[in-house]
């Protein structure tokens, strides 16, 4: 799945389960952390744009050096060092780091029916997938839009009531605009409903 439907589930089971900002976000940062493995792909557009297409750093390394379970308690181990409550950060980083790998396992398929991309649970240290899901949908189908949009309304509904959103996991102020500018839509909305009746 993308990196920002990870981020919404992550963000939405983040803010449902913590009772502070700071763990909030570094819940929902280790349901997108194991995405880090793809930044390889920026080597190669570099690469392309060079003439220098012996690199594939992308399709080498993305699902094989964060998508395991060795990373998701490397990143565990990090977060809860920055934690106000470890215990539950602990806790929660390990179910949303799982759910990443869940959602990527069956929702990451290229767009060649036979282009599955493969769990390493041991990666690196060992290259041998162990899971592959033999009816992985495409990372580009229905079914990522379908929970993607789900997950938006969803993050947006909760943003308006909590007064803080998934944008706070990047930038603390964009999201105090970005939710005042929800409830200002929302107020709005409620004014037009109001005239009409």
């Amino acid at each position: 799945m993308a990196p920002t439907t990870h981020l919404l589930a992550s963000w939405i089971i983040a803010a449902k389960t913590t009772d502070n900002p700071r763990d909030c976000r570094l819940v929902a940062l280790a349901g997108v952390l194991p995405d880090v493995d793809g930044l390889g792909i920026f080597a190669d557009m570099f690469n392309r744009a060079v003439g220098n297409v012996d690199h594939e750093y992308y399709a080498r390394f993305h699902h094989w050096w964060m998508h395991g379970g060795l990373a998701a308690v490397a990143v565990t181990m990090v977060l809860v060092c920055f934690a106000r409550r470890p215990g539950r950060v602990a806790v929660l980083a390990l179910l949303v780091y799982h759910l990443h790998l869940l959602c990527d396992f069956v929702g990451s398929r290229g767009p060649d029916p036979v282009d599955k991309w493969p769990i390493f649970y041991l990666g690196p240290l060992y290259d041998h997938p162990m899971w592959i899901c033999k009816w992985q949908w495409p990372l580009f189908g229905w079914q990522n839009g379908v929970i993607s949009i789900a997950l938006f309304v969803w993050a947006m509904a909760m943003a308006v009531q909590r007064g803080d959103s998934f944008v706070g996991v990047i930038s603390r102020r964009a999201d105090a605009v970005f939710v005042r500018i929800l409830r200002k839509w929302r107020d709005s909305w409620r004014v037009r409903f109001e005239e009409r009746k």
